[in-house]
């Protein structure tokens, strides 16, 4: 079980969940970004399974204690989301895991539905990320403006659902064309009979078991060999 910690942000603080591995060893860390839902038990069970897989993660609370379990508000709080906010509390949350005692290497950045497109946004945002995955991305570019060429040398998965219109979705498009651009790598899979948010076990309705854990094997060893 992990706790939540502040951090400093843009010149204020945020809040977030931070899960540290139990053998207390150091080791490489992830930011790990919610969906459109908020900071809510599934979001805090997979920066526990990263801490467990032996990374140090901390999924900041983009919503600064509001959360939902009914998509008509989660419709409203994702569009009332400032992204420039967000983006200085990822950023901010990237630095601060590079401070911790026990991170040892680098800084990767995980995130699912909303959160996916936010993931792959952050290394455009901070030097320390090196290494993205984005579960379903879902939202358009235009609310972000990234600056792709920031990905040079930097690595991304993009994990794509059949709901949500395989890789061959325009937003997928859009990043994996810019991301090999700016000179970085990205890598995108296809799930077949998926449905959106897929990975996300608290949904019987949608999770898919099989690809929900190859995704999380794939996204794994990527952070491993990148982040150190």
């Amino acid at each position: 079980m992990g706790e939540m910690v502040s951090y400093r942000s843009n010149g204020g603080t945020s809040e977030g969940y931070l899960a540290l591995p139990a053998d207390g060893a150091a080791g490489p860390a992830v930011v790990v970004i919610q969906e459109w839902w908020g900071l809510v038990p599934h979001i805090t069970s997979v920066a526990d399974r990263f801490a467990a897989a032996g990374f140090v993660a901390l999924a900041p609370d983009l919503y600064h204690g509001e959360s939902t379990t009914e998509p008509d508000h989660a419709g409203k709080l994702i569009m009332g989301l400032a992204m420039d906010q967000a983006a200085r509390d990822i950023a901010g949350a990237a630095d601060y895991l590079a401070g911790r005692p026990e991170v040892t290497g680098k800084v990767g950045c995980v995130g699912f539905c909303a959160g996916g497109s936010l993931a792959l946004w952050s290394a455009t945002l901070s030097d320390r990320i090196v290494a993205t995955a984005g579960f379903y991305p879902v939202l358009p570019w235009n609310r972000m403006r990234p600056d792709w060429a920031d990905y040079a040398g930097k690595t991304a998965l993009i994990h794509c659902s059949e709901e949500d219109g395989t890789s061959a979705a325009e937003g997928v498009q859009t990043a994996r064309a810019a991301i090999e651009a700016a000179g970085g790598n990205c890598t995108v899979y296809d799930y077949p009979g998926t449905a959106h948010a897929f990975f996300n076990d608290d949904r019987p309705e949608v999770f898919h078991q099989q690809a929900a854990a190859s995704a999380w094997a794939r996204t794994l060893e990527c952070f491993r060999a990148r982040l150190g």
